[in-house]
């Protein structure tokens, strides 16, 4: 028998749930109020790989919050176990419809997890840090939960400004940092350059810094990123 030739009886869709683990670590005096700093690794990076990467930001007195992508990308080589697989965000085959709704999907687990770590913390301001497919999310959830970012930080990303439609009242309170290397060849720094210029032009407070570098989350760009918080009052 051809299967068109089979009768169909039902079709749906079924939920499937997954754990997906985030660490919150603090640093500094206990007994303070701290701003909270939210990480958003790259593609195929994991929090374990991520908080190695991110050791000199434990230098800042904070709650730190490390979460993991939610979507396991598949060893095929075989020789990692699977709590050290890489991660990713969200899932996008180039058309921006199916970008969109897959990063918003990641953005309200995004919000679930700082909402229920926000209510266990004395936390006075909230910073979130995003390197490559995590900063393209990390933009996304500051343009659509505004008033959970103070500070948003992408690397190696690029803001999605269209996504505001023109109203840039509802992030004026965000201070923005942009990242990128010079040559970085995966996501080209030119976009993102135009859109902190956008921003900032419609009273944003956006800053455009390159380095020397490739697509990659380096030393130099968490040095970058240190002392721009430290100017922003992260002790």
């Amino acid at each position: 028998m051809k299967e068109s030739e089979a009768e169909l009886l039902q079709s749906g869709k079924a939920g499937f749930k997954i754990q997906v683990p985030y660490q919150l670590l603090e640093t500094g005096k206990k007994e303070a109020e701290k701003p909270l700093i939210v990480y958003l690794h790259g593609f195929g990076k994991n929090i374990k790989s991520f908080k190695t990467e991110c050791i000199p930001m434990l230098g800042l007195s904070a709650y730190h919050l490390f979460i993991q992508g939610p979507y396991p990308l598949y060893d095929r080589k075989g020789q990692k176990k699977v709590e050290d697989w890489g991660r990713a965000w969200y899932m996008y085959d180039g058309e921006q419809e199916q970008f969109r709704v897959s990063l918003d999907h990641a953005s309200r687990f995004i919000r679930q997890i700082i909402q229920r770590t926000t209510g266990a913390i004395s936390s006075n301001r909230t910073c979130i840090i995003g390197f490559s497919m995590g900063g393209y999310l990390a933009g996304y959830h500051a343009i659509h939960n505004p008033e959970q970012v103070n500070e948003l930080i992408m690397y190696g990303a690029r803001f999605k400004s269209e996504l505001l439609i023109g109203d840039y009242r509802k992030i004026s309170h965000q201070n923005i940092l942009a990242l990128h290397g010079i040559d970085d060849n995966m996501v080209e720094p030119a976009p993102q350059r135009k859109e902190m210029e956008v921003l900032r032009s419609n009273g944003v407070d956006a800053t455009f810094v390159e380095i020397e570098e490739t697509h990659t989350f380096s030393n130099t760009g968490i040095e970058r990123i240190i002392d721009w918080l430290s100017h922003r009052g992260y002790n």
